[in-house]
């Protein structure tokens, strides 16, 4: 059994065990158990939307603020201010957007930020949206051994409950990172849903070695995440790659495309820090009236979608 598979030397070779293997002299057995470990299993579209909506629209934020550069170790104020920006003008954006257009969304938030930012944390839960687990400190998941994975990830989901007053269904991991425990400790603490993977557009059942796990993936895309696009750290090569009209084109062909296919799903991911900006305000705020405007549209929180998706697969 691989105890864990690491991609290394670019897709050159793989660790099994305490071993590494040049990826070509893997067997058919080998790369097999890497590959279907954790896999897409039953497609759980349903036959149709709430109201008949041709298009299920789950807005959601990742309230990260602080939390990566001192996950990263770092302590610059500069950088450190760019996140306290996410809690003290663009979470107030955020919220009032969506109160405008009476929209409920998921907000992930690692506990680090939660404790950080406890007032914020209280207004987003006062509004009525979702708030779902993103790590302690937005943590390296694939990097923590299982033990120290599960106990954050409680310890975590103790720290939303206490603060926000209602206990996380739903998972969302520190940069879609997973390990191969990550799947199994979800089930364990009785989540609903997770919403990290990348294998479809629709939702779908995780399966762990070809056996359904009971929980909901809602698929994210990074082509369907603000921050490839707007990030930007003068430490690093990380510039901003495409202004708000080109991104907003962009997503707005995302939806289109969703919503002539019938029953489609859109995920889209954002961050206060960095969809705060008053010129990316703008542009949400045109991508939800376009969606309006093409009707035909059910906007839910992440916890909705799943519940109403595994209701109608039948699933326990």
């Amino acid at each position: 059994m691989i105890a864990r598979a690491l991609l290394l030397s670019g897709l050159t070779a793989l660790t099994f065990g305490q071993t590494k293997k040049p990826a070509w002299t893997l067997s058919e057995t080998e790369v097999r158990s890497v590959v279907e470990r954790v896999r897409a299993g039953r497609d759980l579209t349903p036959k149709s939307w709430p109201g008949g909506a041709r298009v299920a629209v789950g807005l959601s934020f990742d309230f990260d603020n602080e939390t990566i550069v001192l996950r990263d170790g770092g302590d610059s104020v500069s950088q450190l201010s760019q996140g306290e920006y996410g809690a003290r003008r663009g979470l107030p954006r955020v919220l009032a957007l969506l109160d405008s257009h009476a929209i409920k969304a998921s907000f992930f938030i690692p506990a680090m930020s939660a404790i950080l930012h406890e007032a914020s944390v209280k207004q987003i839960a006062k509004a009525g949206h979702e708030i779902g687990i993103h790590g302690w400190i937005h943590e390296r998941n694939s990097q923590l051994d299982e033990a120290t994975e599960r106990e954050l990830m409680g310890r975590a989901s103790a720290t939303l409950e206490r603060i926000s007053g209602k206990k996380p269904v739903g998972l969302r991991t520190p940069s879609w990172d997973y390990s191969p425990f990550t799947i199994q400790i979800a089930r364990d603490m009785g989540l609903l849903y997770d919403s990290s993977l990348m294998a479809d557009d629709q939702p779908y059942e995780v399966s762990v070695n070809g056996t359904p796990t009971g929980v909901v993936e809602l698929p994210v895309e990074w082509i369907l995440d603000d921050a490839p696009y707007f990030n930007m750290d003068r430490f690093s090569t990380i510039r901003p790659t495409m202004n708000q009209e080109e991104v907003l084109a962009l997503w707005r062909g995302e939806f289109d495309q969703a919503h002539k296919e019938g029953r489609g799903l859109f995920i889209l991911t954002m961050h206060p820090h960095v969809s705060g900006h008053r010129s990316r305000i703008d542009m949400l705020d045109r991508l939800i009236r376009h969606m309006k405007a093409k009707g035909g549209v059910w906007f839910a929180t992440h916890e909705e979608i799943a519940r109403y998706v595994k209701n109608q697969a039948g699933m326990k």
